[in-house]
């Protein structure tokens, strides 16, 4: 029964407890007002600026990186463009050196045709030159012949066939 008691005054509000119960409170208010919430407060007020200039921070370094982004992006196209104009002054360059390897070669070509030309015609020359100069040995012999011999016309013409067949067949 004094169990039940004892569980019964709990249950039951008493005036003087709810009475010292408000004091507390008021205290511990007052207390956690003069004490508690200045530091709670300030802490939190800091904590607030610490994030908000966090945010500012980070969407400064955003901005920042988009800056850097747009800049790498016209660097990289401009460095693409430049190594497209070096190709192309390269294809060129090489296009132009060709042609004039071609033209020199052509010109070497040309050149030593026409030596070689100049050449035969030399030779040619010298050929016709040497053939003369044996035909009019021949043309002599013969003649010394026919003056030395005074011959009649038939026999004329048989010298003359003979000297022809003497000629060399090349």
């Amino acid at each position: 029964m004094t169990a039940l008691l004892a569980q019964s005054s709990l249950i039951t509000p008493s005036v003087g407890l709810v009475f010292w119960k408000t004091v507390a409170f008021l205290i511990f208010l007052y207390i956690l007002y003069r004490f508690g919430w200045g530091p709670i407060t300030d802490s939190l007020e800091q904590r607030e600026e610490e994030i908000e200039s966090s945010i500012q921070r980070a969407e400064k370094a955003l901005a920042e990186a988009k800056e850097i982004q747009k800049e790498n992006k016209e660097a990289r196209r401009n460095a693409e463009q430049k190594a497209q104009e070096i190709l192309r002054n390269a294809r060129q360059s090489a296009e132009e050196l060709r042609e004039e390897e071609e033209a020199e070669t052509r010109q070497k070509i040309r050149q030593m045709k026409e030596q070689a030309q100049a050449e035969i015609e030399r030779e040619k020359q010298a050929a016709l030159q040497e053939l003369r100069d044996e035909v009019a040995d021949l043309a002599i012999e013969a003649a010394s012949k026919i003056v030395k011999e005074d011959l009649d016309r038939d026999r004329h013409r048989e010298l003359v066939r003979d000297a022809i067949d003497d000629f060399p067949t090349n």
